[in-house]
């Protein structure tokens, strides 16, 4: 049996949107069952602090269960390489950090290209970090930091959590931007690093405001400038790095991403829950409570930011020539 030619056109036509027709609807009665966030962190720290800060907020708007999922390890890429295998259907979040868009250079070969293979959802927040110092150093500004750094050249000692990670970059940064040679002394994460500086075993840091916060209020390390555009409440005496070097700028982010291909009507939905969660003023204190601040993006905002760090520190790690260890 033949079909007219019309006829034949309306059901291939009918068949081609079939696929469309499905994911609008799926979008529509999304999320039926519970969501992952993957966390690509220990629990207990900073980005994961305030994936917990709003999963319950997200949990209530969706109407069902968000269940973080900590998969830390090689610096985030267990957990994006998760998300990005997982289906494009919204039920699979990602926590995205700073730490991304560093490893996109770090790591001269990755099974994933972040930019390509996740899309962008919405920020969450950004942390200021501190250039710090250990009392015994004799600089109490930026400017007597750099002339003491370029009369000792490669003697002073400057920490980071690691090769590679934000506090290292920035810090590379900070001497491409001022001229000054200042070895690297890495560690393995934040809390060690804090530990040999209070100690006098390195000299000079670049470290997150909450976790040092304690320690310069108590003078036991002193706080040469934050890292941030603009002077911080927290520490209002404290000068930026900017007023010194113009245009530094470094904070510790974290957002959400979702595999590459889920509708846009999801990632609209997840976008305008999390973004009302950003400015409710229970989470706006918790996040001050850690020092952070909400990052409220659309969905094309937070793609063209993670875009331009990535840019921003793939300059940097090429320039100073850091390598994976």
């Amino acid at each position: 049996m033949k079909l007219p030619r019309r006829n034949f056109l309306h059901l291939a036509a009918l068949a081609a949107a079939l696929p469309t027709v499905s994911r609008f609807a799926s979008a529509q009665t999304y999320p039926s069952r519970p969501v992952r966030l993957i966390v690509g962190f220990p629990p207990g720290g900073g980005a994961d602090i305030v994936s917990r800060i709003m999963a319950p907020w997200l949990a209530e708007r969706l109407g069902q269960q968000v269940v973080i999922e900590n998969k830390p390890g090689a610096s985030s890429n267990i957990s994006i390489q998760t998300v990005v295998n997982s289906p494009p259907d919204g039920y699979t979040l990602l926590l995205v950090g700073s730490s991304a868009a560093i490893n996109a250079t770090f790591y001269e070969t990755l099974p994933f290209n972040l930019l390509r293979d996740i899309a962008p959802v919405a920020g969450l927040s950004r942390t200021p970090m501190v250039l710090e110092a250990n009392p015994s150093v004799p600089a109490k500004t930026v400017v007597e930091l750099i002339a003491h750094a370029k009369a000792n050249p490669g003697k002073i000692t400057m920490a980071s959590y690691g090769t590679g990670s934000t506090s290292h970059v920035a810090g590379e940064l900070f001497k491409m931007m001022t001229g000054v040679s200042m070895a690297h002394v890495p560690y393995r994460g934040g809390a060690p690093m804090v530990t040999d500086l209070l100690g006098g075993q390195v000299q000079v840091a670049i470290d997150v405001m909450s976790s040092s916060l304690p320690h310069i209020r108590s003078g036991t390390l002193r706080a040469l400038a934050v890292t941030t555009t603009t002077r911080l409440e927290a520490l209002p005496d404290v000068p930026t790095v900017a007023e010194t070097a113009p245009g530094y700028e470094v904070l510790a982010w974290t957002g959400i991403g979702v595999p590459r291909g889920t509708p846009p009507a999801v990632i609209e939905k997840l976008n305008r829950e999390i973004n009302a969660g950003l400015a409710n003023p229970d989470i706006k204190a918790r996040l001050a409570d850690l020092t952070t601040m909400p990052m409220v993006f659309t969905p094309a905002e937070f793609g063209a930011y993670v875009a331009a760090e990535t840019e921003k520190w793939g300059k940097v790690i090429r320039a100073a020539n850091i390598k994976a260890e």
